[in-house]
Formats: structure tokens, sequence, C-alpha cells
């Protein structure tokens, strides 16, 4: 389905270059001399390279329709993570680095959407936000609570993210998937 660069939009995926790309950022640029333009900002689905693209305001662009199939996480073997299709029962493999630090949020049993193109996978939609527990932090320090500043903590899925002061070791913490950060406790 062809629209016009103005109107793509972020988590949009087109076909440019014949690739797969997700759109992650644009930005409308009307500079005094000349057409506008939109610069985009481009990530591949297939291996995760990013991309930086200019389009003329008005240009065609390919968006592509990804089927969404539920599939339960089976297990990670350290190179391969393998799902089972929720109806039909079939596995489907995919490498681990296609997700990259994201596959950290795999759980055995947990359900996600793998989007399908042309009936093979080309990504793994995670839910927005998933609960971890903190297993090490570095203990509050007095008068830092005041200040808008940040410390390293390990989650119980390995994952290092920055957390506020208050944040202690067994605490629960939402976490965002899309950028690995930090959201807020999680109520009990």
């Amino acid at each position: 389905m062809k629209v016009t660069a103005n109107d793509l939009r972020p988590g949009m995926v087109i076909e440019h270059k014949g690739r797969l790309w997700r759109v992650v950022k644009t930005e409308h640029v009307k500079p005094g001399k000349g057409p506008a333009y939109q610069q985009v900002e481009l990530k591949a689905l297939v291996d995760g390279t990013k991309l930086n693209e200019r389009f003329r305001a008005v240009e065609p662009v390919e968006r592509v329709r990804l089927e969404e199939v539920p599939f339960q996480f089976l297990y990670d073997d350290g190179e391969m993570l393998h799902f089972m299709n929720q109806e039909t029962f079939d596995q489907i493999s995919l490498p681990r680095e296609s997700l990259g630090e994201r596959a950290v949020f795999l759980r055995e049993g947990v359900v996600v959407r793998l989007l399908m193109h042309e009936g093979r996978p080309v990504d793994v939609e995670l839910p927005d936000t998933v609960v971890c527990e903190v297993v090490e932090a570095e203990p509050v320090v007095k008068g830092q609570t005041a200040a808008a500043s940040y410390k390293p903590a390990v989650l119980d899925n390995g994952l290092r993210i920055m957390v506020p002061p208050h944040v202690g070791v067994g605490e629960k913490v939402i976490v965002d998937t899309r950028d690995l950060s930090y959201v807020g406790r999680a109520r009990a």
C-alpha cells in the first residue's frame, strides 16, 4: 500500500531498498530554501541495522502490513529462540540476535505476537512493559534523593538499567521493553 512520506509515523513498517524497515522517528523539515522533506530514522526488521533517510514530503513510500500471529515462547538454546504457534502447534525458530537485548524479556510460556511477512517471521512484538525484580542495586545515599539522579541496578533477567535512588534490592519494577528503561514501581 502506497503512502506519502508525510504520512509516515513511528511504528509503521515500510519496504525500502528491497528490505523491511520499522519507522523509529520522523521529523518534518521545511528549509528556508527548497521543498519540505521528511527526515526518517529506520531500523531494519531482520538484522536491526539503522538508517537515516530523507524523503521528499510527497514522495510515495511502500507501507507493509504485517500479520500478527500469537506464539508461545518455548525456550532459548543460546543461539536460537524457539516458539510454538498457539493454533497449529507448529514450531518456529528465530536467531537470538534478531531481538538483541530485548530477548531477556522472553520467559518460558509467555505468549508474544510474531510479525509475519509473506509467511515468514520478521519480528517479535513483546508486551510494551514487563515486571522484573531488582537483584542488585547500590544503597541509598543520604541527600541524594532530592536530586533527579539515577543509579544502576541489575534485574532478575540480567539486564542492567538505571533506576531512581529509592529503588532497592527485592523490589519489583516496571520496565519498558522498547527502550529498556525504568517506568515505575510495580504494585504488589
